[in-house]
């Protein structure tokens, strides 16, 4: 039985309140909005008496519950996300000895062959991911040797490095890494 003072719930709606006043079949209460809504006696259930619901809130506080908290953390990596560039050799004769004027042609190309030769074999014993010869345009004498060695290398990929950085003059090396 439904008592004036009671707190009450609607069955087919997400209301509640406190009676106000009862005539006949008909209920009026007062909603937590404040609302005076009048329902049958039949739509609703006596949820307990008015002294166990407090109606009274807090705007601020209900603002607060409601908001989306912002993640509050600190980035701690520092911003070297940029990839660490690969490494460069360059095979210019004049980068490799200091006297080399009375070296002949065969004898610079032996000497670049076999110093490219040795970085790809550091590269591959030290698992470097990729690396950069520049070998320069000229008449495409060395670069055409390198991209014969290089063919010869199992787990090895290449192309022409960045054309921005480099131009037409350097050739990027991939390594396969092979996982044991």
């Amino acid at each position: 039985m439904i008592t004036k003072g009671d707190i009450v719930s609607v069955l087919d709606d997400a209301i509640d309140g406190v009676v106000l006043d009862i005539k006949g079949n008909e209920v009026t209460i007062e909603t937590s909005d404040g609302f005076t809504l009048i329902f049958k006696s039949s739509e609703l259930i006596k949820m307990g008496s008015s002294n166990d619901m407090n109606f009274s809130f807090n705007k601020s506080q209900v603002i607060r519950e409601k908001e989306v908290a912002k993640p509050n953390y600190i980035n701690k990596e520092k911003k070297s996300n940029k990839e660490i560039p690969p490494p460069e050799f360059d095979l210019h004769v004049e980068k490799l000895v200091k006297n080399y004027k009375a070296m002949s042609n065969y004898d610079i190309l032996t000497l670049q062959t076999e110093t490219a030769k040795r970085h790809i074999e550091f590269a591959i014993r030290n698992r470097i991911p990729k690396i950069v010869f520049i070998h320069g345009v000229g008449e495409g004498v060395l670069k055409s040797e390198l991209d014969f060695m290089l063919g010869r290398y199992d787990n090895i990929s290449f192309q022409d490095a960045n054309y921005q950085k480099y131009g037409l003059g350097a050739t990027e090396i991939y390594f396969k890494q092979n996982i044991k």
